[in-house]
């Protein structure tokens, strides 16, 4: 079977029973193919040496920010700087690049919350996006901590929080191994221990209206990976025009091949050919 079109990232669902595995379709262009049912096979992917921006639809020599042309990431809001770092959001000052994508995407409730990856981490997401999100880190266990009434919010307790805990995945560790199971609700109370009283100084800051201390329980998730390597290694349509191997697991957003191992949302818009045989 041979699939040619542009890459997005997968999408990912979470079967109802606990115990089932993420569900993972990769989108090329028009076409959305099941990969867990390619586990164990081997497949290919060739890059054919053509990017169209995920905005515009152009081609463009060169991928910024998982799949926009410069133009693109120059001025549109999902590119912004406040993306990546969520502290900075710049709504309430009227700066926003486009003020009604930022009433939709920042001026709406999000979580705080606390994740397991390579190991704890702390991140923010819209409330909507919590699931999704935690399965595109690869998170095998989440647990939400606070909701809040905005992504400036949230990004400032973010910011806080991450000078006692990592706001970063270590993406080697992440696809060596599972991760060490961990008690969250008692993660979440060592930290807030921690953070005192800074913590309660911001959030009397923000109001007890604007923020909401969750009492959750944890989220567990499973991913489709049949063996782990020790040692990983990165593949790149940049340096190579395509990458083979027998398909091990998919975590995150990395297809886990015995030849190393890719991750697709960096190489969203890029145009390529799939092949694999059942």
């Amino acid at each position: 079977m041979e699939i040619q079109g542009n890459l997005a990232k997968m999408q990912a669902s979470l079967p109802l029973v606990a115990s089932d595995e993420v569900q993972y379709n990769l989108p090329l262009s028009d076409h959305f193919v099941a990969m867990n049912p390619l586990i164990g096979n081997i497949i290919r992917l060739e890059y054919k040496g053509q990017i169209h921006c995920r905005g515009c639809g152009r081609r463009s020599r060169k991928s910024f920010a998982q799949g926009y042309c410069y133009n693109c990431f120059r001025i549109r809001p999902e590119c912004d700087l406040c993306i990546v770092k969520p502290e900075q959001c710049h709504f309430h000052a009227g700066t926003c690049r486009d003020p009604d994508w930022g009433q939709r995407h920042c001026i709406q409730d999000h979580l705080v919350y606390l994740a397991n990856t390579s190991g704890i981490k702390v991140g923010v997401t819209r409330i909507t996006q919590a699931l999704t999100r935690w399965m595109d880190q690869g998170a095998c266990q989440a647990l939400p901590i606070m909701q809040v009434k905005s992504r400036l919010i949230a990004g400032q307790i973010e910011a806080l929080l991450r000078t006692y805990v990592n706001d970063k995945t270590n993406w080697r560790r992440l696809l060596q191994g599972v991760a060490i199971s961990l008690d969250m609700v008692q993660q979440w109370q060592q930290l807030k221990a921690k953070a005192a009283p800074d913590l309660d100084a911001l959030i009397n800051e923000f109001t007890l209206d604007n923020v909401q201390i969750l009492d959750a329980m944890p989220v567990v998730i499973n991913y489709p990976v049949r063996c782990y390597r020790s040692s990983v290694q990165a593949l790149n349509f940049d340096r190579q025009p395509f990458v083979e191997g027998m398909l091990c697991g998919i975590k995150g957003q990395y297809l886990m091949l015995d030849t190393g191992v890719l991750n697709i949302r960096k190489f969203s818009a890029y145009n390529v050919q799939l092949s694999y045989s059942l």
